[in-house]
């Protein structure tokens, strides 16, 4: 396989779930896949090793923390992104547009870009189509994102239509600065944009596909809106998108919002919480969802999920996992953001061999009966 290649090795007989392997310059990402988030290059408490050993397959950062710290240029002298924190596998960096307006402070968002004020010390920045894909550049992951307007919900129809046509406009600019830049090490991604408007999505899939991209993202969903509506918007939009390219849904992250997107067609998925609700105690099982701070695990001395052979699962009790918490050991987070990952990834291996074995329906079923009882 060439880089950028994506091949489709089965498709469901059932619905739009395929499986697939997409090529990147370090290795080769299988698909449907969750990619572990490490906003500023760091799984919060994972080790690489970590990830290895669960077998995560593609990380993400974030360009616009990691262009505030430690800087481009500090990752760029380090040979690139997986030099410096030492990871092997292949990486995606979004391009920093959904935090400039959700962290950032005093932004003022024109046809150029958006000048902003940094969340951390206040200091002045400016990040436009060129800005970002100069800096996802010295970054170095081999998946780099548009710059785009993460359309807030709710939004009027009006503000997501002005907010689509600047994506559309800015990917544009991205593109052309990209191909400036490209030494056919990375491959730059469009994003979709519409809110949950059926007709801008169509409108802003069409128009994203003409200027031509290796992968198409789904972006502003997860963010608010109903799942009626996020589901949606998936059935308006991946019948659009070429089947030949990998398409991903930004920010989802939930186990059955990852059944249900597979259903409709997305291939790649990222997500914080696996990560952020186990450092809060809550952890995703085989058999839903549990709040390990909860009183009635104090006594309870099975594991946190029979089902699991996760270092958590194999050797820690659910007892002295609430015991953990209730002493604010630091152990705990590490030990329920492990398992918590190990799960995403193993449902992922799950969903795969579903479409293999042309099950996927009944896989789907079987899951969430026992997942959402």
């Amino acid at each position: 396989m060439k880089t950028g290649e994506f091949k489709i090795l089965k498709k469901s007989s059932e619905c739009s779930a395929r499986t697939g392997k997409f090529k990147t310059v370090n290795g080769e990402i299988n698909t449907p896949v969750f990619m572990p988030v490490g906003t500023q290059g760091s799984v919060k408490t994972i080790s690489n090793l970590e990830l290895q050993e669960m077998e995560a397959e593609v990380v993400l950062a974030n360009a616009y923390h990691l262009y505030l710290r430690p800087g481009t240029e500090t990752i760029e002298s380090c040979g690139g992104i997986q030099k410096f924190i030492g990871w092997k596998g292949p990486m995606l960096t979004d391009s920093g547009g959904f935090q400039v307006f959700s962290l950032a402070t005093l932004r003022r968002v024109e046809e150029d870009g958006v000048e902003f004020q940094s969340h951390i010390d206040g200091s002045k920045h400016f990040l436009g189509p060129e800005k970002s894909m100069e800096v996802q550049k010295k970054i170095g992951a081999d998946i780099i994102m548009c710059f785009d307007e993460c359309t807030p919900y709710p939004c009027t129809k009006e503000y997501a239509k002005r907010s689509m046509d600047l994506s559309v406009n800015w990917a544009r600019r991205c593109k052309k600065k990209f191909e400036e830049l490209d030494e056919g090490k990375q491959l730059l991604f469009g994003i979709i944009q519409g809110s949950v408007y059926p007709d801008l999505r169509r409108e802003s899939a069409e128009r994203t596909i003409d200027i031509g991209f290796p992968g198409y993202a789904i972006g502003g969903l997860a963010v608010g809106e109903p799942k009626e509506e996020m589901f949606k918007a998936l059935e308006t939009t991946t019948p659009i998108l070429p089947e030949q390219k990998p398409r991903y849904s930004m920010g989802i992250g939930m186990p059955e919002d990852i059944w249900e997107s597979v259903e409709r067609g997305v291939d790649m998925f990222d997500c914080v919480l696996p990560t952020r609700n186990g450092r809060n105690g809550q952890a995703f099982t085989s058999s839903g969802r549990v709040n390990i701070k909860n009183a009635e695990f104090q006594k309870d001395f099975s594991p946190l999920d029979p089902e699991c052979s996760c270092p958590t699962c194999k050797g820690y009790n659910r007892a002295y996992l609430n015991h953990l918490f209730r002493c604010q050991e630091l152990l705990v987070l590490r030990l329920l953001t492990l398992h918590n990952l190990h799960f995403m990834i193993k449902l992922t291996k799950v969903i795969r061999k579903s479409i293999e074995s042309d099950n996927f329906v009944e896989s789907k079923k079987e899951f969430l009966s026992k997942y959402l009882k």
